[in-house]
């Protein structure tokens, strides 16, 4: 969360009670303090430390856009100057969350010292005519859990935004020939989002490796041992070298070209250049923070990325095979892979086998994920259209596969499979053991794409989303 900036714009309007805005002001500072929330304030642009003219506009979109802020929490502290806001808004482009807290009571004679709901109207209208995407928290106290939860979520979707928005795929190797669903047109993505590829034929990283075994002895013992010492290793130890070299030599790569995520064409011609199937290493990777898809699946990547940023990287991505029905439970269907879970998903120790059913050769992972509720999520689209398919299952027992696995239980299982179907999804999803389906549902009015459920949970969605 110290990593998400919040630029904290409090605002009044000059026909109301400055003295009952500055209060305010200096508790909902006091809030955020408490909260451990890292905003950036304006207390240095004014006497007042408020938003309420051009010169205020001016002196704080300056300041936000050097601390480079990644929100934007206009707080009404009174009625509010709403094309102030508005412009300051403008001008950042970053998501905005808009919020005034509850009016007081009315004084013995009837006055009242702020009308902070009536101005939130007049600054939400306003925002829509500078076309300002927001985000908006109930009028409520300062200290009632639906403030504290309502900041929290929006410091979540302003990590997925940033996520989003920072994105580059290390792209190693083509798509297989076999896998025509996971084209994606890379100019698009770029045009649209700023979504950008680094591609590196297969043959850069075996050369990568080659030299990490010769100059790099030390990270790829430290990652032998890390195997070691967390996984039930039964595959030859020069196997297990290759392993450790290949996650060496695929971080490497990352971090040279800048890439937050990668995809791989796992099969065939890495077997035949390193002998090894890459799974092991890739869910190592994943582990670490550094999500990374097999079949060069670049919107998988970018799926990973989202459902992992809505919960701040807590939680671990799991990316799934969506595989075959459960033989007995008519709403329940089999998640599974070689590997390509982060190890911390596991329900037990993880096993390095040595050979898999699908490809024989070592570097396959196995191990049952841990139960609990999961969101799924899938980016994809065709034809210049993108969304983000989302829902939950919670895992249930079922019965043993080989690879990493787990079988989810769908409220209506049809709904999920003509989704896949029809599209513009495949087969390939994202998943974390948290529900975030709220945080994603924001997110995507920022980033530009489609909500979309395979459950009728909308209006569900909106209600958390208005504290209810």
């Amino acid at each position: 969360m110290d990593e998400i900036k919040i630029g904290f714009a409090p605002t009044r309007r000059n026909l109301f009670s400055a003295e009952a805005a500055i209060e305010y002001a200096d508790l909902t500072r006091q809030k955020l303090t408490d909260l451990k929330i890292n905003y950036i304030d304006i207390k240095d642009i004014n006497s007042e430390g408020l938003i309420f003219d051009d010169f205020s506009v001016e002196k704080t979109a300056e300041k936000f856009r050097a601390a480079k802020v990644d929100g934007l929490f206009i707080a009404n502290e009174n009625f509010g100057t709403e094309y102030a806001v508005a412009r300051l808004a403008k001008k950042l482009n970053v998501p905005v969350l808009l919020w005034g807290p509850k009016d007081e009571c009315p004084a013995s004679d009837g006055s009242r010292l702020r009308d902070t709901q009536c101005g939130l109207f007049a600054i939400g209208k306003v925002l829509r005519r500078f076309k300002v995407k927001f985000t908006y928290l109930q009028n409520c106290d300062i200290d009632t859990p639906q403030f504290e939860r309502g900041l929290l979520d929006f410091i979540r979707v302003c990590n997925v935004v940033k996520t989003f928005r920072n994105t580059r795929i290390l792209q190693v190797g083509p798509r297989p020939f076999d896998f025509w669903s996971v084209m994606v047109n890379e100019g698009e993505l770029l045009e649209k989002f700023n979504i950008q590829l680094s591609p590196v034929p297969i043959g850069e990283i075996s050369n990568e490796i080659k030299r990490v075994l010769a100059e790099e002895q030390e990270k790829v013992q430290y990652t032998v041992n890390w195997f070691s010492q967390n996984t039930d290793i039964q595959i030859d130890d020069k196997d297990l070298v290759m392993i450790a070299a290949l996650k060496v030599a695929l971080k490497n790569k990352v971090e040279y070209y800048g890439c937050n995520a990668g995809v791989i064409q796992c099969w065939t011609e890495l077997q035949k250049e390193i002998g090894i199937l890459p799974y092991a290493s890739l869910s190592l990777l994943q582990n670490e923070g550094i999500p990374f898809t097999c079949e060069t699946d670049i919107h998988g990547a970018i799926s990973e990325l989202l459902v992992e940023a809505a919960n701040l990287g807590q939680d671990k991505a799991i990316f799934a095979d969506v595989n075959c029905r459960h033989p007995e439970n008519p709403n329940a269907e089999l998640l599974q892979h070689l590997g390509v879970f982060a190890y911390s998903t596991s329900d037990a120790k993880p096993i390095l086998p040595k050979r898999h059913f699908v490809f024989d050769y070592p570097g396959s992972v196995a191990f049952e994920a841990k139960k609990g509720e999961y969101t799924i999520c899938r980016f994809d689209g065709d034809d210049g259209q993108y969304s983000l398919l989302m829902g939950t299952g919670n895992a249930v027992e079922g019965p043993y596969n080989q690879g990493t696995y787990l079988y989810l239980e769908f409220e209506n299982l049809n709904r999920f499979e003509f989704k896949l179907v029809e599209g513009p999804y495949i087969h390939h999803v994202a998943a974390i053991r948290k529900n975030v389906i709220p945080i994603l549902y924001e997110a995507t009015k920022y980033i530009g794409i489609q909500p979309d459920f395979y459950d009728p949970i909308e209006e569900d969605v909106k209600a958390y989303l208005r504290g209810e």
